[in-house]
Order: structure tokens, then C-alpha cells, then sequence
């Protein structure tokens, strides 16, 4: 089966970009919130990307919810999977790509990627709740502006830009099931232009099952100069973990309990620094922005099982720089938005493992990418038409002198990505969009790692992409529905059939395709309804597995959320969410006739303000559902159990 590493590379990179930037005599006093993800550049928020879903702040706080990855599975609907590397980070799945849903999509924090070249999820729960002021989740191919991973779709978080004159802050305590113990505290300051923020968690939790304790520290920090047309902000992030790894259970384990492990002595840590500089200018009808980003990243783990101990260790690193351009022009009615860019990336992990006293591995990888591309957007009275090209070319090499099968390769690849999207209102309240092109991804090291054949890495995969919606209603009331579907060659998939026990491979042609419905209605003057469906079909197309379903991908998935605001001083929220049965993820040719049983889980808040004081009890899984998400093995095995029923209790202090 394949392993879940979290093992980056070391790399180095040196870029300087300067931006000089005069006096303004009148300097703003408040930053409104933007929209970065339609074209890479700050925008008006009402021009959210054509078919995004968009989470507020607001959406956030009501729900009671402590971090970004719950926030996009609970309020945009998206399907999650229960992580079996001890993070609270659930693999998310944009448009049923099943066990490889990590590696198409692509998350972004303020326009920079934090999406790994691994095979992990990226670390949401490392990002500050408090400081999130809205997150965009696009469902579809995005590749023209953001490269390789992107057939899925974009999950982009943006943080709250400054402060009012002044200060602004908060401490949250929190105390819940299995020893949940939780801190967290904001602050931010703004001094004329300058705004200096700092964001501090600290997670202590037992964990559900046996061996599942999780111990994580988290900082955020911002310093940032805001003029006039021009802004530079330098952001630290970093996040300390360390787990416990309970492991996978048999159908029968888990049916006589689920909290139970075998594999008592398993644990980990994962250590990760990223440092950021973002600057932006205007000059007349140009804008001009770049983000220059270095992510460090320190991974271990200890294993025990019949065979003896094994130790893993990883070292990785990732330099990113995107400079791009953007001019707008407006005339006789027609606003034309035109973006182009480059984007380099840098990556290379260091990974050893040892088993027994005996070294198995000492690998060395390295990944860099060169990308250009260019979008136009014309604005024509109700109308929106864009069009984009991307180009973007990849070097690859691998050297593990001690490893068994693949030891060493080169690869490069030239991958172009292509997008047309169009939207029209008939009227404010009524209008339709249509998306297609042309997306891709490439294998990352830890795939490459295990194909069928030694030292021949797999090819890249494409997909052609198409989707047409319409969207009806007011900002109170709407209602959004979308077809889309995705025909892929190449597919990037674990294959449990192939090589000596399964290995990574280039699948035969596949499908997605399907229906998402989004709503949401006030009921009243203290009620508000919202509710999301998916219905996915994923199937081989071709090939001797011609008409199977695709592992781990669930047909239907709903949401349905109640929330009550009676007054200022009070409110509550009611969420349901069902997940339909599906194939366990090593039913690779269909044979097992068990499935990963449907389930329903309920979720609800209530809270109270007292002045600056907040108090709040959140439950989670409130019918204490024994179900889970995860299973990997062939046929009721492999399972990794989601949490029973939690409950939490939260004082909140606003300054």
C-alpha cells in the first residue's frame, strides 16, 4: 500500500524584488477585503472567480469552527477523508479523485501555494482561524493560472488584511472529549501605514483511539507597509507536530471497537517554517505584484511491527517566485483585464530510512518547474469572457544508491494548460456560466518511488475539462447548480494489481463527471438555510477495467446547515452531512461486495455574548456514529475510524 509520506526536499533559491515606492501625502486608513484567485491580483470582492464558492469570516465564527480544513468539508460541502498520519488535516476531494484528491487540487494562502509535492495534504490546520477573512473554493480545472495539480479545482484562503487605526485581538480557551485541550490568541496593531499582527495556537488531544495523542504549536506573524497603490507585507509561519499514529484496523476490529490499535509504539513529528514577501504597485492602468515564499519542512517517524523497528527521517524545502503584470483599460462600456505571468519553483527532499539496523534508503529528489502564462478578461455590459495559456516545463531527478527497485532517473516534461470561461446575467438575480480546457499533474518523487518498473518514472496526466451552471437569486437567496466533467488520459493512480503488490501507475483512460447543487435561503428574519449536494460518477473509460467505478469516491455527498441569529447577544447552527457507501480503496477491479458504508453525522453550536465575552458548546458527530472515511485495504480492511461523538466548550474574549 502506498505510504503517506511527508517527506520534502532541501532547496535553495535567491531572488530580489524591489519595489521603490515613494511618500503618498494621504495614506489609507482601512483595507478592504480582496479577492486574489480570479486573476492573481487584488479585485473587487462582488468578482469572485465565475462558479466559486465563497466561506466568510462571518460563516466561520457562526458555525463555531476552529480551522480552515473543517470550514471547507462542513460549510462548502467538500468531502473529506480522516487523515491516518495523526494531523487533523482531512484529505479534501474536489469532484471524486478518490485516494489521489491531495494531488488534484491546489491550496493556496494569499496567492501562495502551500499544496505539497508529496504525498500528504497540505497543513490547513496550521493556518489561524482568526485570521481568515473569507476562503474561495473554485471546483473544476485551474491550471492556466495555477500549473500542475489543479484538475479538481483551487481551495484559496485569504487572510485579513490589517487592522483598523488602532488594536485588535482575541484569546479563545477551549476544553473538549478525549483530553482536547486548545489555546489560541490574535492580536494586530496598525501604526499609520504599518499594520503588525501575530496569531499563537497551542492543541493538546488525546485523540479518539488508542495512540492517537497530537501535539501542535502553531505561530503566524505579519509585519506589513500599505500606502496609497502600494503594499509589501513579510509573513512567518511555522508549525511543530508531534503524533501518534494509531493505524488501520480490520472490518471485525472495528466492529468490536474501533478505538482500538495495532500499532501502540507508531509516532511522528512534522516541523514546518515558511517565510513570505509580497509586494504590490500600481502605475496607472498596470498593476504590479510578486510573492517570493521558502517553505522548510523536518518529518520523522517510528514504526514497530513484527518485522522489526523502522526509523524515517525527511528534510525538504520549497522556494517559490511568481512575479506577474495586470493592466486594466475600460472604454465605451467594454472593461478588458489582461494578466500575465511566470512562476518558478524550486523543490528537493532529503529522506533516509533504517530498519533493523540496516539502511534501506538514502534518497536524494529534486523538482524544478519554470512556468508562463497570460489570461485576458473582457467585461462587455452582462457579460464576462476569459481566455488563458499556460506553458510550464519540469526537471526531475532521483539518486537512492541504497534503494530497492527505483534508484535513480531524469525526467523532463513541457505541459501546456488551456481555459475558456464565459458567464452572462440575464437579469441581477438570474445568470449562467460555462467553463472547459485543459489541465495536468505530474508524478511527485514519493509515486515515482513505486511504478512497475525500476527506474521508469510515469508519465504526466491531462485532463479535458468542461462544466456549464447557472446561478439564480439575491445575496439572501440563490440557488447554483453545475454539470461539469472531466475526461482524463494518464491518470496518476495507485494500482494494488500492479507490480509485486501494487504500485503507481499511468491508468487506462478514466471519467469524472457529475452534478453540484449549492443553496442557501433565509427562512426568516432569525433563520438562514444553506445546503450543497454532489453526485460524481468516476469510471474507467477504456482499458481492461473498462465500466468500473473508481476507488473511494462516493457517489452522492449532502450538507444541510440551519443557522439561528435571534439577536446580537445570541446564536446556534444545526449541520448535517451524508456520505454515500463507496469502494474501499484497494477494490481496485471491483470483486469485493462489501462497500465503506454510508453515514450521517450531525454537528451543532450554541453560543452566548456577555460584552467582550463569548461562551459556546460546539458538538461534533452528536449521534455517536461509529463510521469512517478512510480504508485502504483490498476488501474490510485498512479502515481507519473517524471520531465518535465530541463535545467542546469555548470562552471566547474580543479587545
Amino acid at each position: 500500500m502506498r505510504a503517506a509520506a511527508c517527506v520534502p526536499l532541501a532547496l535553495s533559491a535567491s531572488v530580489a524584488a524591489i519595489f521603490a515606492v515613494p511618500s503618498w501625502a494621504q495614506q489609507d486608513s482601512t483595507l478592504s477585503p480582496v479577492t486574489v484567485s480570479a486573476s492573481r491580483f487584488p479585485s473587487d470582492p462582488s468578482r469572485v472567480p465565475i462558479g466559486a464558492s465563497v466561506i466568510t469570516a462571518e460563516d466561520i465564527r457562526e458555525a463555531g469552527i476552529n480551522n480552515a480544513n473543517e470550514a471547507i468539508r462542513k460549510l462548502a460541502g467538500v468531502h473529506g477523508r480522516n487523515s491516518f498520519s495523526g494531523t487533523q488535516d482531512y484529505s479534501l476531494d474536489l469532484r471524486g479523485f478518490g485516494t489521489n484528491s491531495d494531488q488534484n487540487l491546489v491550496v493556496l494562502v494569499d496567492g501562495i501555494r502551500i499544496s505539497e509535492n508529496e504525498l500528504s495534504p497540505a497543513l490547513l490546520s496550521s493556518v489561524p482561524v482568526e485570521s481568515i477573512e473569507r476562503i474561495e473554493v473554485v471546483r473544476g480545472g485551474s491550471s492556466v493560472l495555477y500549473g500542475e495539480g489543479a484538475t479538481g479545482g483551487t481551495i484559496h484562503i485569504i487572510t485579513k488584511r490589517g487592522a483598523p487605526d488602532g488594536a485588535r485581538g482575541s484569546v479563545v480557551a477551549e476544553l473538549g472529549s478525549y483530553g482536547h485541550r486548545e489555546l489560541r490568541a490574535s492580536a494586530a496593531k496598525r501604526w499609520d501605514a504599518f499594520t503588525l499582527d501575530a496569531n499563537i495556537g497551542s492543541l493538546r488531544a488525546d485523540g479518539y483511539r488508542d495512540n492517537a495523542e497530537v501535539k501542535q504549536n502553531n505561530f503566524s506573524g505579519g509585519l506589513q507597509w500599505a500606502a496609497g497603490d502600494a503594499r509589501i507585507a513579510l509573513r512567518v509561519d511555522a508549525s511543530r507536530q508531534d503524533s501518534d499514529f494509531p493505524g488501520s484496523l480490520t472490518l471485525a476490529q472495528f466492529n468490536a471497537d474501533p478505538r482500538q490499535t495495532n500499532s501502540p509504539d507508531d509516532f511522528g513529528s512534522f516541523d514546518t517554517n515558511r517565510y513570505a514577501l509580497l509586494a504590490e504597485r500600481r502605475f496607472g492602468a498596470f498593476d504590479v505584484a510578486a510573492e517570493l515564499s521558502h517553505r522548510e519542512r523536518r518529518a520523522r517517524g517510528h514504526y514497530e511491527s513484527a518485522f522489526g523497528v523502522s526509523d524515517s527521517r525527511s528534510d525538504s524545502d520549497v522556494t517559490q517566485f511568481s512575479p506577474r503584470i495586470r493592466h486594466r483599460h475600460e472604454s465605451g462600456g467594454i472593461g478588458n483585464e489582461l494578466v500575465a505571468g511566470l512562476d518558478f519553483s524550486q523543490w528537493s527532499r532529503d529522506s533516509s530510512g533504517v530498519s533493523g539496523g540496516f539502511a534501506y534508503s538514502d534518497a536524494r529528489a529534486k523538482q524544478d518547474s519554470r512556468a508562463v502564462y497570460v489570461r485576458d478578461e473582457i467585461t462587455i455590459g452582462n457579460a464576462r469572457i476569459a481566455a488563458g495559456a499556460r506553458h510550464e516545463k519540469f526537471e526531475k531527478d532521483f539518486r537512492d544508491p541504497l534503494g530497492f527497485g527505483t534508484t535513480r532517473y531524469d525526467q523532463s516534461h513541457s505541459l501546456n494548460a488551456w481555459e475558456l470561461q464565459g458567464r452572462y446575467a440575464f437579469q441581477p438575480s438570474l445568470a449562467v456560466f460555462a467553463k472547459a480546457g485543459r489541465s495536468y499533474r505530474v508524478a511527485n518523487a514519493d509515486e515515482n518511488g513505486l511504478t512497475p518498473f525500476a527506474d521508469q518514472p510515469l508519465v504526466p496526466q491531462t485532463s479535458r475539462d468542461l462544466e456549464l451552471g447557472v446561478t439564480a437569486g439575491s445575496t439572501a437567496q440563490n440557488v447554483t447548480a453545475r454539470v461539469f466533467r472531466h475526461r482524463l488520459k494518464n491518470e496518476i493512480f495507485y494500482d494494488p494489481t500492479a507490480g509485486f503488490g501494487g504500485a503507481n501507475v499511468n491508468l487506462d483512460p478514466t471519467r469524472r463527471q457529475g452534478i453540484e447543487l449549492e443553496g442557501r435561503m433565509r427562512l426568516a428574519q432569525a433563520f438562514a438555510l444553506s445546503a450543497t449536494l454532489q453526485r460524481v460518477s468516476a469510471r474507467f473509460t477504456d482499458g481492461p477495467n473498462d465500466g468500473n467505478e473508481m476507488v473511494m469516491v462516493p457517489k452522492t455527498t449532502a450538507s444541510l446547515r440551519l443557522n439561528w441569529l435571534p439577536a446580537s447577544t445570541q446564536s446556534a447552527s444545526v449541520g448535517l452531512q451524508w456520505v454515500d457507501s463507496q469502494r474501499y480503496g484497494g477494490d481496485f477491479d471491483n470483486s469485493c461486495t462489501g462497500r465503506i458504508p454510508s453515514y450521517t453525522t450531525v454537528d451543532a453550536r450554541y453560543a452566548k455574548r456577555f460584552g467582550a465575552w463569548e461562551l459556546a458548546i460546539v458538538g461534533a458527530n452528536l449521534t455517536d456514529r461509529d463510521y469512517f472515511s478512510n480504508a485502504f485495504g483490498a476488501c474490510r480492511s485498512g479502515i481507519y475510524p473517524d471520531p465518535g461523538r465530541q463535545v467542546r466548550v469555548t470562552a471566547r474574549l474580543d479587545f
